[in-house]
């Protein structure tokens, strides 16, 4: 037996259904439809798990520290004739 698709609980991100090959063997159409569901729901979960989190917001005082200049440069010296 070669080819059979899954149901629509496992569909692709494009909607597609995913396609099961069945390589070696002749199961029967009891096997065959076990086996179906047991990876469509193992699809399924794996792909409603995988949602990546959202960036953490950025704080109004991190927003507006931006515009603050850098700090001095404490190796040039202070007086007006240092050098």
């Amino acid at each position: 037996m070669s080819g059979a698709a899954a149901s629509d609980p496992a569909a692709g991100a494009a909607g597609e259904p995913l396609r099961i090959d069945v390589r070696r063997g002749d199961p029967t159409p009891e096997e065959l439809a076990a086996v179906i569901a047991v990876v469509s729901e193992s699809y399924a979960q794996e792909n409603a798990d995988a949602v990546a989190d959202d960036p953490p917001m950025e704080s109004a005082w991190r927003r507006s520290a931006r515009a603050l200049r850098v700090p001095l440069k404490r190796g040039y010296g202070w007086g007006r004739f240092t050098g």
